[in-house]
């Protein structure tokens, strides 16, 4: 057992000696020191959003669950959200989201076996609108062996996002694939940003519908790149920058820039918790002032 103290709150750590990443040996230990140090670079991308936890008790090669809400035995300290539920079959009338907003917060869900936090694209503030899209481009494959067909779309959805008005950012997302979020103004309704989303991606696939698709289903997808605007939608989550990958080696999701995209080696889990420090200093400027890039969303 070991106790730190974070914004005057002592948080008392267990197991830290236990391997989460079996092959690449590393340890929840290593870990909960990787989210204290990235901590004042990735709180900002979390700052006032309700989170999901995406629990590993025993590491990732053990049972994980995905929690919405805080438990009861989290403390008071920690900052949470109660948001009504707008699904009739939901198990709660309403979900307590824990809400990070310090590295006291961040250091206590990742004791509690959360690798990979989520976050939702809107705040507690104006939780109907969005302050993002997002684009998950998702290759059908587990193991990507080309990576060009995902730059090609990233590359395709900058341009015509650009062509509105707007501005866009890339990030691997330490999984498969790429994300592609352009930052908005709140004035707009989800099922607009999606609907706008959508038209987006509908062009993507014109442009070339033998490797992209809107189509979910497996069995219809194919071998297609998914180009998935479902995230923009009301308690919905993306993973959060910054945020490990329960996969082996550690991988991080990390915020690049375009000129990245010509590297003939780049893969979605190229940065890991063991050399994302040496990229820090190569963050674009987007990714660090992203709020000045923020537009009113051209809805017709």
């Amino acid at each position: 057992m070991t106790i730190r103290v974070l914004n005057r709150h002592k948080i008392i750590l267990t197991h830290i000696d236990k391997v989460y990443f079996p092959s690449s040996g590393i340890t929840k230990g290593e870990l909960i020191d990787y989210y204290q140090a990235i901590a004042p670079i990735l709180l900002p991308y979390c700052h006032n959003r309700p989170l999901t936890m995406d629990r590993f008790i025993e590491g990732i090669r053990g049972e994980s669950f995905f929690q919405k809400n805080a438990s009861p035995y989290f403390p008071a300290w920690i900052k949470r959200k109660s948001i009504p539920s707008k699904s009739k079959i939901a198990g709660h009338e309403t979900t307590s989201y824990v809400v990070c907003q310090n590295v006291a917060t961040l250091i206590y869900i990742t004791n509690q076996g959360c690798i990979t936090p989520h976050t939702w694209l809107s705040k507690t503030n104006h939780l109907d609108y969005p302050d993002m899209i997002i684009f998950d481009l998702d290759p059908a494959e587990k193991n990507v062996k080309d990576f060009k067909p995902i730059a090609q779309a990233a590359l395709i959805i900058k341009d015509l996002v650009q062509a509105h008005g707007l501005s866009a950012g890339l990030m691997t997302t330490g999984s498969r694939g790429l994300h592609v979020r352009v930052p908005i103004n709140p004035k707009n309704h989800f099922d607009d940003v999606r609907l706008f989303a959508k038209k987006i991606a509908q062009l993507v696939v014109e442009d070339d519908p033998e490797n992209f698709t809107l189509e979910s289903h497996k069995k219809k997808r194919g071998k297609r790149l998914l180009i998935d605007i479902m995230r923009n939608s009301f308690g919905a989550t993306a993973v959060l920058p910054y945020a490990v990958r329960a996969r082996e080696g550690a991988p991080v999701a990390t915020p690049i820039d375009w000129d990245e995209l010509h590297n003939s080696k780049l893969r979605s889990d190229t940065y890991t918790i063991k050399n994302i420090f040496d990229h820090l200093n190569d963050t674009p400027a987007f990714w660090q002032e992203m709020n000045r890039y923020a537009k009113q969303l051209p809805v017709e």
